[in-house]
Parts: C-alpha cells; structure tokens; sequence
C-alpha cells in the first residue's frame, strides 16, 4: 500500500523514507508541498494505506491539510500521523479534532516509525477488506431481495389473472387503475418505489370479488338490496385474504381492498370511517377506481367521456372523494387521457 509523506524540508522526507522503506508492502511517496501531495492522495485514494504530515508548513499548516484529506470522500478513514517538534497540547488537540489518527515527535525514531506505520497499514487493510467485504454482502442482499420482489410479484400477477376468468374486464381495468394511482401518487410526492409498491397493491383492490357469485358479478342490470349487500362484502373479503401476509406489498394491499369504497364524508363502506381516518392508499385508489368505473363501458352502461368523469371527480370532491387526491389526480390529467381506452377495446 502507499504511504504519503508531507514535509517541507526535503532531509526530513529522505530521513522518513529510508525509515519506511524496510516496512514490507509499502511504497512511500514524498512531497514538500501540500498542494501536490493533497492531488496525489485524491488520486491514489483506492490504496493509499497511511499519510505522514509535518505541522509548520508554508501555505497550508498540518492541521489544514488534515482537514482537506478528511474532506475527501475516500480518504475519510485512512490513517493519518502528524510528525512534528511541537508537543504543545493545544495544537496536539485541534489536530486530533481536524481527523489526525496519531503523533511522532521530531526527530523520530526509524524503529518506532515503523512499527507504527506498520500497525496502521494493517488497521487500512483491514478496514478495506471489511469494505469489500460489506459491498459484496449488500450486492447479495440486493440481489435476494430483487429476488424475492419478482416472485411476489409474478404470485401477485398470477392471482390478479384468476380475476380475469370471471370478469373478461377485470385484467384491464386493475391494469388501468394501477397506472392511474402511480401517476396521483407521483403527484402527491411519493418517492419512485413508494409509487411502485403503491400502484402494485392496487391491482390486489378488487381480489374480494372472488367470493362474489357470477350471477351478482357478471349481471348486466342493476343489484338488487340483497344483490348489492353481498357485491360489497367484497371490499372486507379482500382485506380478510390479504391482511395475514407478512409481505409489506401485499398489507398494503389488504388495506386498500378494505378502504378504497370508503368515503370522505363517512358514507361509505365496510366501515362508514371518514377524512383523514381513511388510509391516503384507499382514498388514492377511491379515484382512480371510480374514475375508471365511469369511463369504460360495463354490460349495465355506456362509457363517459373522459372529461364528464372529471367533472364528476370535481363535483364530488369533499363528499366522496379527498380533495386533494382528486387535485393531484388531475395534475397529471394529459397522462390519464392516455390511459382511457376507447369504448370498444374496453367492451371486447
């Protein structure tokens, strides 16, 4: 490993370097200015193992250039001695606070400089070797956790196409609205993987409707009392199947397909909760859920128009829907229109 080696009188550093030179593994490198031997550390950062400085230096002091090698990124665990005459403890104290590892007195001792130079080259290898080691570790988890978030998500796609078999609209709609609560998320300040598991656990929001009979689910009037009580069984059913997991996605799941028919002003259903007391995950995926609803065509009614739906969010916000979700919802409104597909794909 290198060692740097700072001082201004140019004997100084030919006394150091014949000290240094027996240390096995060690290749020493002089400077007498600062400037110089502040650039050669940036470069050599990758396995510069210990740095020698003098403390009374023209231009830069010991103590400052201690502080721009702290500065730097790489550098800011190797080792570093001051080498000086001054044993005042004041100045012993503002070296020790600039980031200085350690002290030898002036003149030095060759054995002495080795033996403690020799120490803290293996105190760098070691801390290197723990570095590497730690990269290596936190690939590996990365790559086990990418891992395990692919299969959760293939299992997620997996189930969500179970859906599809009963309700021939199902694969599209939880496809529509899951880039819908991406986009609202998104808008509300969710950070990039917040909006992925978010709009991933909102293709889970309607998996209750595997206990609804195809007779209710697929019937092309209206419901009747009975017919609609049991459709909305389906919003705690979906919470029930899902809430048992340990997987954080799929929690977050589970409380969106128990919370995302619930309402802003208490109407709603399972539980009639209102406000704030209404997960934001619910109430994001409220919107896009109902936004979709009205602009796709179902075998009970024709498809609106994109901006009728708008409107409709607009006159409900308050009511059925928080305010803000349906403000962000609309700020990314060229990217919605997007999403709406037309009346015949959404019926095929």
């Amino acid at each position: 490993m290198r060692v740097l080696v700072l001082d201004d009188a140019e004997l100084n550093n030919l006394l150091m370097m014949e000290a240094l030179r027996p240390i096995p593994d060690c290749a020493p490198q002089d400077f007498t200015r600062p400037a110089e031997a502040l650039a050669f550390a940036e470069a050599h950062a990758h396995d510069l193992g210990v740095v020698l400085t003098d403390y009374d230096m023209p231009g830069m002091n010991g103590i400052a250039f201690i502080e721009a090698i702290r500065a730097l990124p790489k550098l800011a665990h190797v080792p570093i001695v001051m080498v000086t005459s001054i044993e005042e403890r004041r100045l012993r104290r503002e070296a020790l606070e600039a980031g200085a590892t350690d002290f030898l007195n002036k003149p030095f001792d060759p054995v002495e400089v080795r033996a403690r130079v020799a120490n803290l080259l293996a105190l760098s290898r070691a801390y290197r070797q723990q570095q590497d080691h730690a990269s290596i570790l936190e690939r590996e988890v990365a790559a086990a956790v990418a891992t395990v978030e692919a299969r959760e998500r293939e299992i997620i796609t997996l189930l969500m196409r179970a859906a599809e078999h009963r309700d021939t609209d199902t694969g599209n709609h939880i496809a529509r609205v899951a880039a819908y609560v991406a986009l609202t998320a998104e808008a509300l300040g969710y950070a990039p993987d917040e909006c992925r598991q978010i709009s991933l656990a909102s293709t889970m929001h309607d998996v209750g409707k595997i206990a609804v009979p195809d007779a209710i689910l697929l019937k092309p009037g209206s419901l009747t009392s009975a017919e609609r009580d049991v459709m909305e069984r389906h919003a705690e059913r979906g919470q029930r199947i899902l809430e048992s997991s340990t997987s954080p996605i799929v929690r977050l799941a589970a409380e969106i397909a128990g919370t995302h028919h619930e309402r802003w002003d208490g109407t709603g259903y399972p539980h009639g909760i209102r406000g704030e007391a209404i997960p934001l995950s619910g109430r994001i995926v409220a919107v896009a859920d109902v936004f979709d609803a009205l602009t796709t065509e179902r075998p009970y009614k024709s498809a609106w128009a994109p901006e009728a739906a708008r409107a409709y969010l607009l006159e409900k916000c308050g009511t059925h829907f928080d305010a803000r979700v349906v403000e962000a919802f609309l700020s990314r409104w060229d990217q919605i229109v997007r999403q709406v597909m037309p009346p015949a794909s959404a019926a095929a």
